[in-house]
């Protein structure tokens, strides 16, 4: 079974003007919501791994997925039947500053593929070469960043945190030059290509781009494809539309946040040209995860100093990208209060996510409380929570060993203390220079919880039933993918990618033989690049 079973419905090209002139030269593209151009052939596509799921919901086979033809087309050489390849245009504020046209440096999309059952994929190939929005870029990518996109977009997905996925990771035989750190240190290093797929790849900055250059006929032709396309379910139109739309976006985008919090994962550079208006986390770049519990920790070199996406200020720049499409919007909106009103449903939206989120990550049946007001302190589970993160913090944990184990811890306050907190030390990194202070605190908040969590009256199994339902025992670990990059870098062995994959696919089950796959970073891994420190160098 071939590729030239997949139907291809290229809406944004039908719908939306294309850039007139075809060359494929570095422009400022005016009056377009896209180029198209073609992929850039590389040397020897060979396909490291795929997405079964993902080749399942296209109707591709396996024996199609390991066929020639799929590494040809998912690394750029050839086409199959309906492809139609472009490049976006799109702006965007990238760390804080507008950077003005940006678009798809190293993007192409296929094309729009329609499943049997109506749902819609766009098909998009990172790294497959140049196009009229790289600047000075080479349109390429290499196989670490590549590798990374690959296993977090799907290990996302089955965490339940909304993202875009991935369908295939191709070796291109060809090697990429990058300075990895922005230190002088170029080197060559093997290229790869992520064929990624999502509803659409539209994000806050397609829309802004258009607003900047006053080209609001555009703009609203742009947000009424996209409201007829991806949000069908909205019956009215022009302004009302659009203020409804951008609703949903500011409710979608404040789910995935607390999904992010929930997990521990830290995106890294969340400008808002890295922001999907499906409320889908999109462009795994410099993206890291927790090791230890610390809500001022980034992965991403290049915001080291300043830590704007750091792991606790997501939520705030979260709501400060939705201000920027906002702004965007005003034009065609006519008036400010339905967009104010959209961005105080962000606010609502995401303290009645992170409620729930503490009560799934503690096992109680709801929330109680109220968080910190000025300058009244925290009550109920509020205070609960917030003493727990500064236990953590006061001491260096690892997230999520510490809420997954949580679960295993008996809820008898009678029982000998060792057993109460037993399920818990494994969590601390270097246990053994813990002040007494510091344990004395642990066992005080594990004796209040447990005191509110019986308060429920529930079954032990149902309440770690919900606890585990929430604390993943398996996240992508920084130093786990830097060890699968290594292997393929070092002896083109995809086995520990493979293992990792599969193994992300259950992330809330224990599966026998993957205990080494569920431990806190190791010494050797603290500073070393790739698993504490990384750059948008891809």
């Amino acid at each position: 079974m071939s590729l030239d079973i997949l139907h291809f419905d290229n809406s944004f090209l039908r719908e939306l003007p294309t850039d007139p002139e075809n060359t494929n030269a570095r422009r400022q593209v005016h009056g377009a919501c896209h180029s198209r151009v073609q992929p850039t052939p590389v040397k020897n596509p060979s396909l490291v791994a795929y997405s079964e799921d993902m080749a399942g919901l296209l109707g591709i086979s396996r024996e199609a997925c390991l066929a020639p033809q799929f590494a040809e087309v998912m690394g750029g050489n050839s086409l199959a039947q309906g492809m139609d390849p472009w490049a976006a245009c799109y702006g965007g504020h990238q760390f804080g500053n507008w950077a003005g046209q940006l678009g798809d440096g190293r993007a192409i999309s296929l094309g729009e593929a329609v499943t049997p059952s109506g749902d819609r994929w766009e098909l998009q190939l990172k790294g497959a070469g140049p196009t009229p929005y790289s600047r000075r870029g080479d349109g390429r990518a290499v196989m670490r960043s590549s590798i990374r996109e690959f296993l977090c977009s799907e290990a996302m997905h089955h965490l339940g945190v909304p993202t875009t996925r991935a369908l295939s990771l191709v070796s291109t035989g060809d090697e990429v030059v990058r300075d990895m750190f922005y230190d002088g240190h170029a080197r060559a290093e093997p290229g790869a290509i992520v064929c990624r797929m999502a509803p659409t790849f539209l994000r806050f900055g397609n829309y802004q781009i258009l607003a900047a250059r006053q080209d609001h006929e555009l703009l609203r032709s742009l947000v009424d494809y996209t409201v007829a396309i991806h949000h069908p379910h909205l019956v009215e139109s022009g302004e009302a539309a659009t203020a409804l739309w951008f609703t949903d976006v500011c409710e979608r985008t404040a789910v995935m946040i607390v999904h992010w919090m929930r997990v521990g994962f830290v995106h890294g550079v969340m400008n808002t040209d890295n922001m999907s208006i499906l409320g889908q986390t999109i462009d795994y770049g410099p993206y890291g995860w927790l090791d230890n519990y610390d809500p001022n920790w980034t992965p991403n070199t290049t915001d080291a100093h300043g830590g704007r996406y750091r792991y606790g200020h997501q939520p705030k720049m979260a709501f400060w990208n939705l201000l920027q499409l906002a702004n965007a919007l005003h034009p065609i909106v006519g008036e400010a209060k339905p967009l104010e009103d959209a961005l105080a449903r962000y606010a609502v939206v995401l303290e009645e996510e992170q409620r729930k989120m503490v009560a799934n990550k503690l096992g109680l049946r709801s929330f109680t409380g109220r968080g910190s007001e000025g300058d009244s302190p925290p009550t109920g589970d509020a205070a609960l929570f917030e003493d727990l993160q500064n236990l953590l913090m006061a001491h260096e944990t690892d997230m999520t060993l510490f809420f997954r184990n949580l679960a295993d811890v008996p809820l008898d306050p009678t029982a000998p203390e060792n057993s109460l907190l037993a399920p818990v030390e494994e969590a601390f990194y270097a246990p053994d220079t813990r002040s007494d202070a510091h344990r004395e605190g642990v066992s005080a908040w594990i004796h209040r919880w447990i005191v509110r969590a019986a308060s429920d009256g529930r079954e032990a199994e149902e309440r770690r039933e919900q606890m585990n339902a929430a604390n993943p025992r398996y996240v992508l670990r920084n130093y786990l993918a830097q060890m699968a990059i290594e292997a393929w870098e070092e002896n083109g062995d995809a086995a520990p990618i493979h293992r990792l994959q599969k193994v992300l696919q259950r992330p809330y089950e224990d599966q026998s033989g993957c205990d080494d796959l569920a431990e806190k970073r190791p010494e050797w891994a603290r500073d070393k690049p790739g698993c504490s420190t990384l750059s948008c160098s891809s």
